[in-house]
């Protein structure tokens, strides 16, 4: 089983987004920036450091390039057994589960983004990242310092400190007097999942009472506190409480593992939880797609991880199987309930993407439905599987 994992901010870098732009999945973009009111193609393709290291673009930027990359899995077959995201990874690994479609977690994160900036211009805060030192004891060294808190508790030996700036240092001498071999400030705009941000979670509760989710299709495992979630209603709760609430980032692997997890995907720019994998998970195989090139890279993957079980891009699979596609970009909506095993006849109409019909070009049986209602998608991203006859 493979567990689809994004990434959250501090893993934008400026022209993130050039490798998708003759990728399908770069017709989402259209879609996104008009919803949310932001050029985000000048975000990824233009936009400098200094732009990106916004909070309310950093996050907006680094959810939709991990819209792309999850966007082309999708495309070429590759479905999740469960999703994780760090920290603002979360939404992303929602939309991969159904919870929430693209442009409702784009809504959210441009929410989010905003009300976190606002917190961070009224309480000025920072981060650093403590290495060598275990989780117990950072958190000791938190509790002896006044306005610093354990924001990440990333890997083993790998944590973040997040609070005023004075708190930070503080911690940060008491963490090399506690034995971390190395205490790096990090270039953020704010304490980060620590009480700093808590005047965010009004704004952010009045956008999530107004967002559609849906019940999880996969399992999706929290950062609050690294157990499966599948409700609805429980996930505006978790991202409320992830605001000032350290990101479990290690116990959520370890969760993933005892899903039955055999390898890691990190879908989105950068690579530091592929990074994170390889410490936390060192036998599971892991693998970083941040660009289309490294689409056939996560092909070999899963059909390791299931062999026979992946089929290559395009409308034929292997044998008698055949694949059902999206003909256009847009959201699907089913004409009906598509059940696996039910007979499909040739021009059967399976739905609707952008308000155009999708009828199947074969007959036989469903074999699995890969598209979710009110799911966007790419030309040629594939809607189903049958086994033609």
């Amino acid at each position: 089983m493979i567990a689809f994992t994004f990434p959250g901010q501090g893993s934008q870098r400026p022209g993130m987004g050039a490798a998708w732009t003759d990728d399908p999945a770069w017709s989402l973009l259209p879609e996104l920036s008009e919803q949310t009111g932001r050029d985000l193609e000048h975000l990824l393709l233009h936009a400098d450091a200094d732009e990106l290291r916004s909070t309310a673009n950093a996050q907006l930027a680094t959810l939709t390039t991990s819209l792309l990359a999850l966007t082309a899995a999708r495309r070429v077959g590759v479905a999740p057994g469960a999703v994780a995201g760090h920290s603002l990874g979360e939404y992303t690994a929602l939309v991969a589960a159904g919870v929430l479609t693209p442009a409702a977690a784009a809504d959210l994160v441009a929410a989010r983004g905003a009300a976190m900036q606002a917190a961070a211009d009224a309480t000025p805060g920072t981060m650093a990242a403590v290495l060598g030192l275990g989780d117990d004891a950072v958190v000791e060294v938190c509790a002896d310092v006044d306005d610093a808190w354990v924001a990440n508790l990333n890997a083993p030996g790998q944590a973040v400190v997040a609070g005023t700036p004075e708190g930070v240092a503080a911690a940060g001498e008491k963490a090399k007097e506690a034995g971390a071999k190395r205490v790096m400030a990090l270039p953020v705009g704010g304490a980060f999942h620590s009480p700093l941000m808590a005047s965010a979670a009004g704004p952010l509760a009045e956008a999530l009472a107004a967002a559609p989710l849906a019940d999880a299709a996969v399992p999706v495992v929290a950062d609050v506190d690294a157990a499966v979630h599948r409700q609805a209603d429980t996930w505006r709760r978790r991202l409320l409480e992830q605001l000032t609430a350290p990101v479990r980032w290690r116990q959520v692997q370890h969760a993933l593992f005892e899903l039955g997890v055999t390898a890691v995907v990190e879908l989105g720019p950068g690579g530091v939880l592929t990074g994170l994998a390889k410490r936390t998970l060192p036998d599971t195989p892991r693998l970083s797609v941040a660009s289309p090139e490294d689409l056939p890279a996560l092909l070999a993957l899963a059909e390791d991880a299931a062999p026979g079980a992946s089929p290559p891009d395009g409308d034929q699979l292997h044998g008698d199987e055949r694949m059902i596609v999206s003909p256009s970009a847009g959201s699907f909506e089913p004409a009906d309930e598509l059940a696996p095993g039910r007979t499909i006849d040739r021009g059967h109409l399976v739905g609707t993407v952008g308000g155009i019909d999708v009828r199947s070009a074969f007959a036989g049986l469903l074999g699995g439905v890969l598209a979710l209602p009110g799911e966007r998608l790419a030309p040629a991203q594939p809607i189903a599987w049958l086994w033609a006859r």
